[in-house]
């Protein structure tokens, strides 16, 4: 594939019509509850619901069959009993539409009959020069064009990271957690059993698109490991690939074979594709998106030192402990940079590394002087901040003289300015930056910090083993770069 245009992917992601099965009168049925989040994101395009009976659906004009559809259909999605879609599929491929998502399960992980039904869809399609995601997938979802044909609403905003998934509803049940942290997906595909497109075609679609810029791959089994291998390795040239394996225990073959029909290999198989390929690994969810949120958003480092700077003893020695757990080492200060650092730090700080003030002299140093001190030194490959900015209720107490509203406006702003200083370092410098906390977004400086595409992390542990992450795509891109 030359250009993401040649993917057969590229129509599915990009339909200007969408012709749906299975929504109806009953609004809590599976077809309509997916249609309604198409409508929900407020997808531009035009909108055909199918069915043999209903006249209008969810305020749509309904058509008996594709074949009397006004215009040209771009996109067919189908939320149908399994015994009716080949049937469907033929009528699709007779009006000449070309792409389609087949939610519809009970295909190749239901056994013998249901793979002989399953390659009946593959006849069918190959016939009429169709292409197919699933079946037995929850669909795609790319908010940029407002398209979501999943069950799950899309409430945050369009993002970099882009995911192919083998389980569905794992890439649903993310937009939640995505929204959480202020992240979201660039573009994301559910491919169920893979029976014509699969996670291979997903990743190499992905490594072209121009909205992604981490991809996130949830693997039961690699079908096509070969091609994998081929396409990761050039993708991981250009951009990084984090995936999150789960199919290496007994119980998890067992469960992915129920799941999708997916036979899974063994973890150490796996590992060592991933490693060859310059993949990331991730052994949890939380993993997954934390090392995406790093990888998507930081320059790479030239080497694993990492300085570390806090105003609490236990988060930075925390965080130390992540560094060395995970291949990173802390960075010897040179002279030019102890001594810069006692100008602006109180008495009784330490200015080894890590970099503990224990209060702040001058809070506006914490997150825009200091930094910039500590990456200017050569021996300093990246930074680790623990940020536990003055609550907004804090600064707003400064202020006691003034109007409460003023007051807390003006507390905003100074937190602002400060946030604003702490999201510049990585492109100044060079050097990858990432913060830990353990606040969440009821904090106005969690938000304006996450919302700034800052990697503020749930936890020093957490952010450190990201950046621990970033250090070693970095040492692979290299390498593969080299060959």
């Amino acid at each position: 594939m030359d250009c993401l245009a040649d993917s057969p992917l590229y129509q599915i992601m990009h339909p200007r019509s969408v012709a749906f099965w299975g929504a109806s009168g009953n609004p809590m049925g599976m077809g309509s509850v997916q249609m309604s989040q198409l409508l929900r994101l407020g997808f531009q395009g035009a909108i055909y619901p199918i069915h043999p009976k209903e006249q209008e659906i969810l305020g749509h004009t309904a058509y008996a069959s594709v074949r009397d559809v006004p215009g040209p259909v771009d996109l067919a999605v189908l939320v149908l009993p399994t015994h009716v879609v080949p049937e469907v599929l033929e009528e699709c491929g007779q009006a000449g539409v070309k792409r389609a998502i087949i939610v519809s399960a009970g295909f190749g992980e239901m056994g013998e009959d249901g793979r002989a039904l399953q390659k009946q869809l593959v006849d069918i399609a190959r016939h009429y020069g169709m292409w197919f995601l699933g079946p037995n997938c929850i669909g795609v979802v790319h908010p940029n064009l407002k398209l979501n044909t999943t069950f799950y609403p899309y409430e945050t905003k369009p993002g970099f990271v882009g995911i192919a998934s083998q389980s569905g509803s794992f890439v649903t049940q993310m937009f939640s957690y995505l929204q959480s942290v202020g992240l979201g997906f660039s573009q994301g595909f559910s491919v169920g059993n893979e029976a014509m497109l699969d996670i291979v075609d997903c990743l190499e679609y992905l490594g072209h698109c121009p909205e992604t810029r981490v991809i996130a791959l949830y693997i039961e089994a690699i079908r096509r490991g070969r091609d994998f291998i081929r396409v990761a390795r050039e993708v991981s040239k250009k951009k990084p690939i984090v995936a999150y394996y789960v199919g290496g225990s007994k119980a998890g073959k067992k469960a992915g074979l129920s799941h999708t029909g997916a036979m899974a290999g063994p973890d150490l198989l796996y590992d060592g594709v991933f490693k060859q390929t310059g993949i990331t690994r991730a052994f949890s969810m939380e993993e997954l998106f934390d090392y995406c949120w790093v990888l998507g958003t930081q320059p790479l480092p030239t080497g694993n030192h990492v300085a570390i700077l806090t105003h609490s003893g236990g988060p930075g020695a925390a965080a130390a402990d992540s560094a060395d757990r995970h291949g990173m080492e802390l960075s010897e200060l040179s002279p030019e940079t102890c001594a810069a650092l006692k100008e602006v730090v109180p008495a009784t700080a330490s200015i080894a590394n890590p970099v503990d003030l224990t209060f702040a002299r001058n809070f506006g140093d914490y997150l825009e002087r200091i930094p910039g001190i500590l990456l200017q030194d050569q021996a300093v490959n990246s930074l680790f901040i623990y940020c536990l900015m003055p609550h907004t209720r804090v600064v707003t107490s400064v202020f006691a003289d003034i109007e409460p509203e003023r007051a807390s406006q003006m507390a905003e702003e100074y937190i602002r300015s400060q946030c604003v200083a702490a999201t510049k370092h990585s492109a100044r410098f060079g050097k990858p930056v990432v913060g830990g906390t353990y606040c969440d977004r009821m904090e106005f400086f969690v938000r304006e910090l996450r919302d700034r595409n800052f990697p503020l992390l749930p936890s020093p542990e957490r952010a450190v083993k990201a950046l621990g992450a970033l250090t070693r795509y970095a040492a692979a891109r290299e390498a593969l770069l080299k060959e």
